[in-house]
């Protein structure tokens, strides 16, 4: 098993494959927990357990992405350009390396307000599970096997 940092490509951590859209992942991480004021881990969103790019996702297509905007963000740039960085963002962290964009384009579309951006596709490390009754901290992620361990002394 793997340790997961937060900002690493699915391709990197699930093979070892290093690539540029893999930038263009770690960046859209990046970007989406600068404008939401959060850290991509695990964290209690109602009853369900999350991690920030599935709060994204979920709240962009949900049509409820200002929700999810740090506050002090609300009161600088315009509304509209922040939704904008979090779509782009959401670009950025899609499963598919394929459909990523190049860092090139993230910069056009940054900077471009006439570009129109593409739907992006379910985020790479996708999940929501509802809180089970014997997790007490969030933090904390329970696994339950029958793998019994025996040690066996040699004669």
């Amino acid at each position: 098993m793997h340790s997961y940092s937060g900002n690493m490509a699915p391709e990197y951590v699930r093979h070892s494959h290093f690539s540029i859209k893999s930038d263009v992942f770690s960046f859209g991480v990046l970007v989406l927990e600068i404008v939401t004021g959060q850290e991509n881990k695990c964290f209690q969103h109602g009853e369900s357990l999350e991690n920030l790019l599935s709060f994204a996702w979920k709240s962009w297509q949900n049509g409820t992405t200002s929700n999810t905007i740090d506050p002090t963000l609300k009161m600088g740039p315009s509304l509209h350009d922040v939704i904008r960085t979090i779509h782009v963002g959401l670009l950025c962290v899609q499963e598919n390396v394929i459909s990523r964009p190049t860092m090139d384009s993230v910069v056009h579309m940054l900077h471009s307000f006439s570009v129109t951006l593409h739907v992006p596709s379910e985020p790479a490390f996708f999940y929501s599970s509802k809180k089970t009754s014997g997790l007490q901290d969030p933090k904390i992620s329970e696994s339950i096997n029958e793998v019994s361990i025996s040690d066996f002394i040699p004669r």
